[in-house]
């Protein structure tokens, strides 16, 4: 741990506060749209839209590759199909709830394939699990600063509409019933959510985002009193497991995005087990 702070003080190595900077700025996105994800049951809708920006990621590297669209950024292929993806299951879930489980499967499966065949028809190599896993060393400037952008429009959007987030979320029947455009929420928050993913899979990759959205705010649901409590105590449990798993990640030459994901997911079962312990007494 000593060496994580050396490291974390030495003007040689920026890229370490810049780790923990970012570490910081996306606990507040997966403390508040986590606690919403969580509550309303969607985690499966946002694991789906967190998968099919690889499709996009992959379409991105080719077409730059190719010279078709010189200098396409990743990021801007992984927001299309991140925003295409959300609102196309937004409208099915809301329309077709039949087929929604289908429908948000597919996605997941094809914006997946669809990006793993692009990078095999772009020239040179392109790692897929760089995406898939992140790297939160390689954070640069320019994403600490659209970080702290998505962080003031989440946390503005959360006071602003509040009440008609927690009445949505708890019940949506009687929230539409007074009146709350609760299909309108819904698919602002899908895109809001789209929009974060794109940014934190750099951090943890795409694979682990929808377990940091869930983990902190199903460990802090355990002693959350309200959505507010929640959303405030999965953004403390966030900064912990972020700030916990890069500086052990750096002491002992571990995968940062993977060694946080563990240690979120270890504290959750953890307080699970106790809890369901404590209420047997």
């Amino acid at each position: 741990m000593s060496d994580f702070i050396e490291a974390l003080l030495n003007p040689a190595f920026p890229f370490i506060r810049n780790a923990l900077l970012a570490g910081l700025l996306s606990s507040v996105l997966f403390g508040v749209l986590g606690s919403i994800v969580t509550v309303r049951r969607i985690a499966s809708l946002a694991g789906a839209v967190s998968h099919a920006v690889l499709g996009g990621i992959g379409m991105a590297l080719y077409l730059s590759a190719s010279g078709l669209v010189p200098g396409f950024p990743p990021m801007a292929g992984a927001l299309i199909f991140a925003v295409i993806s959300a609102g196309l299951i937004g409208v099915v879930s809301l329309k077709a709830k039949q087929r929604e489980d289908t429908v948000i499967n597919s996605i997941w499966a094809i914006g997946m394939s669809a990006g793993v065949l692009f990078m095999a028809k772009t020239a040179g190599y392109t790692d897929p699990s760089s995406y898939l896993f992140g790297n939160i060393l390689l954070i640069s400037t320019r994403d600490l600063i659209l970080m702290a952008i998505l962080d003031i429009l989440v946390l503005f959007l959360a006071w602003r509409f509040y009440p008609q987030l927690e009445a949505s979320s708890f019940d949506e029947e009687f929230a539409r019933v007074r009146g709350v455009p609760t299909t309108t929420l819904f698919l602002i928050l899908l895109t809001v959510t789209a929009v974060a993913i794109v940014l934190l899979q750099t951090f943890v990759g795409i694979v682990m985002v929808i377990a940091m959205l869930t983990l902190p705010a199903g460990t802090a649901g355990y002693s959350a009193k309200s959505l507010s409590g929640m959303m405030i105590l999965s953004c403390v449990f966030s900064a912990l497991f972020s700030a916990g798993g890069l500086a052990l990640g750096w002491s002992f030459d571990l995968p940062v995005g993977a060694i946080t994901v563990m240690l979120a997911g270890a504290v959750f079962l953890i307080t699970g087990a106790v809890r369901g312990v404590l209420r047997r007494r």
